[in-house]
């Protein structure tokens, strides 16, 4: 059940895009045939315009070389009595709406209709007109009262026998009678101006509409003589692009489609643009069924297959599960314990690997503090070996003194100088101790550690370097131990660090002062060492391994002594920090947790 629900829901999306495609291709083709369809009554119809107009303008050119009507224009009186006889026998035997011999200037002289609305008025404006006084044949047509309200001129040019343009002969076509003929055509068919209105059609409620008002009133207004009132939108139509075919869907009443296929084409000889409306529902209802009725075969046909496909699918598994369940099942279990088995392997390889890096990595670590320790020793021999000699003179003085107070009899005095000898002995095993102390490794785990203490017994073994170097030392040693958490060997080696460090940053200095501070900073202890060095180039770099900020040859160190108090001061969640001091020189500050039993009090 679990494999046939993905199996249908994969069958019914493949249904759904076959309907989709046998649609869309269905519905294209129909478009293409509508279109192709839709062009050719279009140009039937456009042609039977243009032949329908064609005779009025052959008529026109034909009555303008007529004698009689070029006699009249020249002034002839019996030429002028007959001439409206002319025209009248002519527009009765051509069912022509009206015929006129215009003068040259725009004036009707002779006309088949005398009540005619447009003999009544001058035709200088027309651009018929105005086109044929240039001796060519104009066309034009306006909006009339009466008989619909349209009419069709086509001006033809008389011209004098020596030359020249006497006046022309319009002959006025009603629209009506050109467009009755095809009223009853299925397409709605129209033609526009150049004003965008709907001059000719074959429905009336297109008549006069356009879809641009403005512009209709503006141009066709002063052109053709449309009234404001005549005038009207045209329905509402809303243009969209379906496979490069234009498709309206439109709102225009019974007798207009509702969606349909726009097809144009340009009437350059009448200055006109015939335009069809053309129903798309056949097509839309064609690739409907078309596509309903594959989608059914494709469902019932695919409906059999899969349950055929299913049931003896079914049967195959169950007989295949039946026969190899005990075989498949051993052969999982073998492969199951091979592959514990070698993840075991794999996992207890990595666990020592990485125990064995850990170790190395500790030893190391542990091998660098030690030489870090030993290298600063080295650096401090000659100093430590004053600070020795110096009490060991004392002492052989002292006790040749005393061996002479003994053999002169002043026991006083020889105690005198056994006291001092003490003092002595006791300062050269304090820094004795400190030397131990400081050179071995500390095995031993974070405690509470007396940072004055630290602080003591590195400035003790520094005593010397601060001396020789003519140092001022500020210290304000608290009156009671300041306890933090760490290690206390790892605490005076960082703090020996930076006490050397600031000594040797100190060496060019004309002021040479080295300020040591406890305080408090958010919860923890700050313990500060600063100088009047040269101050440090890139505080970003300063803990980098191998960097350094000491000039080549002016030291043997490796740049490794800041990064290994980083290092150690993390070992027991402390950290440190350095910067440049506003006055000059460095200031490094470490930062520790306060031991429990301070803290609490």
């Amino acid at each position: 059940m679990t494999r046939i629900v993905p199996a249908i829901a994969g069958f019914l999306m493949l249904v759904a895009a076959v309907f989709a495609g046998v649609w869309w291709v269905s519905y294209r083709a129909g478009l293409d045939r509508l279109a192709d369809r839709g062009q050719l009554d279009l140009s039937l119809a456009s042609a039977r315009l243009l032949g329908a107009l064609q005779q009025y303008r052959e008529l026109a050119v034909v009555m303008a070389e007529h004698p009689t009507l070029q006699a009249a224009l020249r002034g002839d009186p019996a030429a002028m009595a007959a001439a409206e006889t002319v025209l009248l026998r002519t527009a009765d035997k051509t069912n022509t709406l009206d015929l006129h011999v215009v003068g040259p200037d725009g004036r009707v002289r002779f006309s088949s209709q005398r009540k005619s609305p447009l003999s009544e008025k001058t035709r200088a404006d027309m651009p018929s007109f105005r086109r044929a006084m240039q001796g060519a044949l104009g066309v034009h047509h306006q909006q009339i009262d009466g008989v619909e309200g349209r009419a069709f001129v086509f001006s033809a040019p008389v011209f004098a026998p020596g030359g020249g343009v006497l006046g022309t002969l319009d002959v006025d076509v009603n629209i009506w009678e050109v467009e009755s003929a095809w009223l009853g055509d299925p397409q709605a068919i129209y033609f526009t101006d150049a004003a965008g209105v709907v001059f000719i059609t074959n429905r009336n409620e297109l008549l006069f509409r356009t879809r641009d008002l403005e512009t209709a009133l503006r141009i066709g207004q002063p052109r053709y003589g449309y009234a404001r009132d005549m005038l009207s939108a045209f329905p509402a139509a809303r243009e969209t692009t379906r496979f490069g075919h234009e498709v309206w869907a439109l709102d225009g009443g019974r007798y207009l489609p509702q969606r349909a296929l726009h097809l144009v084409q340009d009437l350059p000889v009448i200055g006109m643009r015939g335009e069809l409306l053309l129903s798309v529902d056949s097509a839309a209802r064609i690739a409907w069924l078309q596509a309903i009725a594959v989608s059914a075969v494709i469902l019932i046909f695919g409906g059999l297959l899969l349950i055929v496909s299913e049931r003896r699918r079914a049967l195959s598994e169950r007989l295949r599960i039946e026969a190899a369940a005990n075989a498949r099942l051993e052969e999982r279990v073998r492969t199951r314990t091979r592959a514990l088995s070698d993840a075991n392997a794999t996992l207890r390889h990595e666990v020592a690997e990485r125990l064995e890096a850990e170790a190395a990595l500790k030893r190391a670590q542990q091998d660098l503090v030690q030489a870090g320790k030993l290298s600063a020793l080295g650096k401090m021999s000659a100093g430590l070996s004053h600070e020795l000699n110096q009490p060991l003179m004392a002492i052989r003085s002292f006790a040749e003194n005393a061996n002479l107070y003994l053999e002169r009899g002043a026991p006083e005095k020889a105690a005198e100088n056994l006291t001092r000898i003490s003092e002595l002995g006791r300062r050269m095993g304090r820094i004795i101790r400190n030397l131990r102390a400081f050179a071995r490794q500390e095995t031993e785990p974070m405690t509470d550690v007396d940072l004055v203490a630290v602080i003591d017994t590195v400035l003790e073994l520094s005593a010397p370097r601060i001396a020789a170097d003519q140092v001022t030392l500020v210290w304000a040693r608290p009156d009671r131990p300041v306890m933090a958490r760490g290690g206390e060997v790892r605490l005076q080696q960082v703090v020996l660090n930076l006490v050397t460090n600031a000594l040797d940053a100190m060496g060019a200095s004309a002021e040479r002062r080295l300020d040591i501070t406890l305080d408090r900073q958010a919860g923890r202890i700050a313990l500060s060492v600063a100088d009047t060095g040269s101050g440090i180039a890139e505080p970003e770099k300063i803990f980098d391994p191998f960097y350094s900020t000491k000039e080549v040859g002016q030291s043997e160190g490796m740049g490794l002594g800041l990064s290994i108090s980083y290092g150690l001061l993390q070992s027991f969640g402390g950290s440190i920090s350095g910067r440049n001091r506003d006055g000059g020189g460095a200031v490094f500050t470490i930062l520790l947790d306060p031991a429990k039993r301070q803290e609490a009090a």
